[in-house]
């Protein structure tokens, strides 16, 4: 994969907390682009923070978050922090001056999310959605916004992975765990970009465990208006899997290969079926996070398109206002008004 290389200077990036997927997926792809230098990493745990600097090739490493906050040296944060602690560091990187990528979902609740929308204008802050920075999904948006299928009018979402630990932050309710909120986005987002649209209701029906709480099972019914809809289903203990496809006035469009978790070294297809015929699009491999740190990289040296590509807080409400009517659905069992 090859990406363009502006002339600027790289910017200069902290990270908050020893993630996984911070580990193995967001800051090897930083360190892999021109575009950006990862100087310092915190963990609430001094001797862990040198460990996994050492590891990452990460020069300063802090033992507490706030410490990394108020480098000066550091430009921007990225935050792969537990869900509930999304919006409190946010707010305390944009305070300090920095601008911040942070994981999805940027918040638990869209009345959470509210507090980030009275930040100071300056700094760039946005919702980790790589997907929307993959060729995958740009040449498939692209392809219905062509007409390829017609009409768009149906998007099915399938996404799951096994996950029984109870010390795992994915199943502890107080940090914000649970199907929908950690994988659920995904289906709401791909239906917003896909059909170009917002949800307006939502219906749900969500499994429980029974031991931790946390919603284990989610099967969701999205209207967005003018006859089109997703439905979808999110699952945290049944067989890994996942699989994006559109359903359109003349024809289907199906997201090959992992289209949430595409791997950087493996090219994906799109496949599309029109009257009885099918053809397939191959798409070269491309590494998602690499290309959203850039895209990101881009936006705080001042770029507006590169902004514009990112999801800001506003773009982030809508999907966090349908997670919201989604859990009320499952109190009333009846479809919720989105807003």
């Amino acid at each position: 994969m090859t990406t363009e290389t502006p002339a600027f200077a790289p910017v200069r990036w902290g990270v908050l907390g020893a993630s996984k997927i911070g580990r193995e997926k967001v800051i090897p792809a930083m360190r892999a682009s021109p575009l950006c230098d990862v100087v310092a990493i915190a963990s609430r745990d001094a001797a862990r923070a040198r460990a996994e600097a050492d590891a990452l090739g990460i020069a300063r490493a802090y033992g507490s978050y706030e410490a990394l906050i108020a480098d000066d040296d550091v430009e921007a944060i990225y935050i792969p922090l537990p869900n509930h602690l999304h919006v409190p560091y946010t707010l305390a990187a944009v305070r300090a001056g920095k601008h911040v990528l942070c994981e999805k979902p940027i918040a638990c609740t869209a009345e959470e999310a509210q507090a980030l929308r009275g930040l100071p204008p300056g700094p760039v802050v946005a919702e980790a959605y790589m997907i929307r920075h993959h060729p995958q999904w740009q040449r498939a948006r692209a392809l219905i916004a062509e007409g390829a299928i017609g009409a768009p009018t149906h998007v099915h979402v399938s996404f799951s992975f096994f996950n029984r630990d109870p010390a795992n932050i994915r199943n502890r309710l107080e940090y914000g765990g649970g199907a929908l909120l950690d994988i659920g986005g995904y289906a709401i987002m791909s239906a917003r970009l896909l059909l170009g649209a917002d949800p307006v209701r939502a219906l749900a029906v969500i499994d429980r465990d029974p031991d931790t709480g946390v919603d284990r099972e989610v099967g969701g019914l999205v209207d967005l208006g003018a006859g089109r809809r997703l439905t979808f289903a999110v699952g945290t203990q049944r067989a890994p899997g996942q699989w994006v496809r559109v359903e359109g006035s003349e024809g289907d469009l199906v997201l090959d290969a992992f289209p949430f978790n595409a791997r950087a070294d493996v090219g994906n297809r799109i496949g599309v079926v029109r009257a009885g015929d099918e053809r397939i699009e191959e798409i070269a491999p491309a590494d998602q996070y690499r290309l959203q740190a850039e895209a990101f990289c881009r936006a705080v040296r001042g770029e507006p398109a590169a902004r514009d590509a990112l999801t800001g807080v506003d773009g982030a409400l809508p999907t966090l206002r349908t997670v919201d009517a989604l859990f009320r659905s499952e109190r009333t069992g009846a479809f919720e008004t989105v807003g």
